[in-house]
Formats: C-alpha cells, sequence, structure tokens
C-alpha cells in the first residue's frame, strides 16, 4: 500500500559524480581541525577535511575537502581534489582536482579531470598502465617511472 519492495533502489552517487568502489558504500570522514600523523589504509570511501601527514591508501575513493590537506603518498582507485596535496598521487583510474585545489608534487594517473582555477605545480604521468595499489611498479628510490612532464596550471 504504501511502497513496493519490488521497486529498485536508486543510488546517488557523490557530487563528484566518481562512482564509488565499494559495494556497501561506506564513507570514512576525517572532519576539519583533526590532525593525523601516520600512516592509514582503508577499503571503502575516505573523505579529509582535517590534516593527514603521512600515506593513505584506499582501494576505494579517496575525497579531500575544500579545507583537507594531505602531505605525504596516497595510492587509490580513484580521488577528488578541493583542498591541498603535497607528495605523490597514485591513482588507478580517476584523478579529478577542483577548482580551488593547490596540488604539489608527483602525480600518477590513468584519467585526469582539471577544472579551470585549479593550481598544480609537479610532473605528470598518465600511462594507461596504472597500478597504484601495488608499488611494485616504482623505481627503488620511490619515484613513478620517467615518462613525466614538468607543468604548472593556473587558470
Amino acid at each position: 500500500m504504501f511502497g513496493n519492495n519490488n521497486k529498485k533502489k536508486e543510488i546517488i552517487n557523490s557530487p563528484t559524480n566518481i562512482p564509488t568502489s565499494s559495494a556497501s558504500h561506506s564513507l570514512n570522514s576525517l572532519v576539519h581541525g583533526t590532525r593525523i600523523e601516520g600512516d592509514i589504509q582503508s577499503d571503502n570511501d575516505i573523505r579529509v577535511d582535517g590534516a593527514i601527514k603521512g600515506n593513505l591508501r584506499s582501494s576505494a575513493k579517496v575525497i579531500i575537502g575544500p579545507s583537507g590537506l594531505i602531505e605525504g603518498k596516497i595510492f587509490a582507485r580513484n580521488a577528488v581534489i578541493e583542498g591541498r596535496f603535497e607528495g605523490t598521487l597514485n591513482i588507478e583510474e580517476v584523478l579529478h582536482i577542483k577548482e580551488k585545489a593547490r596540488v604539489v608534487g608527483e602525480i600518477k594517473a590513468a584519467k585526469l579531470i582539471v577544472q579551470p582555477g585549479a593550481v598544480i605545480n609537479g610532473s605528470f604521468d598518465m600511462s594507461s598502465d596504472v597500478s597504484t595499489l601495488n608499488e611494485s611498479k616504482a623505481l627503488p628510490n620511490g619515484k613513478a617511472t620517467p615518462q613525466l612532464v614538468e607543468s604548472t596550471t593556473t587558470a
């Protein structure tokens, strides 16, 4: 009478329109004003509005919110950056850099979306074979394979 259990439930993607990788659609959140020093590993999406100094590994999506800051390395399936990042980004599928983002460092991603206004200063590797969740493809010194282009983008 009030509903039909046979109807399909609609799943709404995040505002970034990058689908989550986790079947449960769980989201970890580090709120503004929280700081963590150390390494974090997550099987689910993680949103950072606070600050992390260390490495972050997610088999799903990493979102750095407008007030978020990460200094270190990120290994993830997808990522959205609205805040600040300094270090090395290894993104297996899609990296989306929003208009107010500031990114400094090495970027390795299969696909890159940059909105006008974003500030990027670093090197890019847009290889089609990006295996970010497995660090074995990195060189012994920890740097990505040398197919890099220096670039500074401001729009």
